[in-house]
């Protein structure tokens, strides 16, 4: 456990859900932790897992889906490289209207090898997916689950925890 924080339950597992509200719609879902800010209270992240449905197959046509779990709400999907980005998966079909001339994958969900004790803090009281499909005949849905353990903080780690989350919108 990070310096300055004390954990405060055991591993709890967080699963959630976000649809395109329309196809190829930036669409985003708030979820919330319910922690409780009068006690400092933050959620460690130890893991991610992001599984988005496929892009449809188009004839013709190279179809996208992309998704991620962030700390602050967004107006687009993002990257790994946005400070408030914790996770993200992309699938892109492309074809020639014959065939499937490919399907590439990239997540960035697996949790990183080595000596981490913890992906990330939120000290704020959410977390939001953000999902975003393009050339797709029907809206798009990402999957998320998310481990972690709630701890009590320090004030001053606190109040520097929330500050910088704030501010990397």
């Amino acid at each position: 456990m990070p310096k300055g924080l004390k954990e405060t339950s055991s591993i709890i597992t967080i699963g959630a859900k976000v649809n395109e509200s329309a196809p190829d719609t930036f669409t985003s879902a708030r979820i919330d932790l319910q922690l409780n800010p009068l006690d400092n209270e933050v959620f460690v992240v130890y893991a991610i897992d992001v599984d988005l449905l496929d892009p449809d197959f188009i004839p013709g046509t190279s179809t996208v889906v992309k998704g991620s779990v962030s700390t602050t709400e967004r107006t687009s999907v993002g990257t790994i490289a946005d400070s408030n980005v914790l996770a993200q998966n992309r699938i892109t079909v492309a074809n020639d209207g014959v065939g499937l001339l490919s399907r590439s994958a990239f997540a960035s969900d697996s949790t990183p090898t080595g000596q981490l004790d913890y992906i990330a803090i939120i000290a704020t009281n959410d977390f939001f997916l953000n999902i975003e499909g393009a050339n797709n005949a029907s809206g798009r849905s990402m999957y998320a689950r998310m481990y972690g353990v709630r701890a009590r903080a320090d004030a001053s780690v606190y109040a520097a925890l929330v500050q910088s989350e704030l501010l990397s919108a």
